[in-house]
């Protein structure tokens, strides 16, 4: 495997960002690596790293490109693809997320392929799945 930046990052973009970031770090176990602050209290870019892997975020007002991506606020509340993360320790994981309130779509469960995992909404609509299932090893 490479040892490198991860190949690929999700981008998102949160309404309430700030917030948004705290909350990812607290649930999730994200780590904020670098939030750049922008006007009026915005972020104009964040990146949080989780693992190997992480994501980057920035504020959904102000945008410069609306027409090209939008957030599930913005786009009637429905999440167009779900965020995958693969975590060693998902019954804790799972714990953590119910403790803070994420909404969760699919309980943890075991699943045919392997492993454990749920499947999450976060406060601005996100969908996220956890899970100890390592499809790259």
């Amino acid at each position: 495997m490479n040892s490198g930046p991860p190949s690929v990052t999700p981008g998102l973009l949160y309404h309430e960002a700030k917030a948004a970031i705290e909350w990812l770090c607290r649930v999730f176990g994200f780590e904020a690596r670098l939030v750049v602050a922008g006007e009026d209290g915005l972020v104009t870019h964040a990146h949080l790293v989780f693992g190997n892997g992480g994501v980057m975020l920035s504020s959904a007002e102000g945008y410069p490109f609306p027409d090209m991506c939008r957030s599930p606020r913005d786009a009637g509340g429905a999440a167009t693809g779900e965020i995958i993360v693969y975590v060693q320790e998902v019954d804790a994981h799972y714990v953590n997320a119910v403790k803070h309130g994420a909404e969760i779509l699919i309980a943890l469960e075991d699943k045919p392929y392997g492993g454990r995992g749920y499947c999450c909404r976060d406060p601005e609509g996100y969908v996220w799945a956890f899970g100890s299932y390592n499809a790259w090893a």
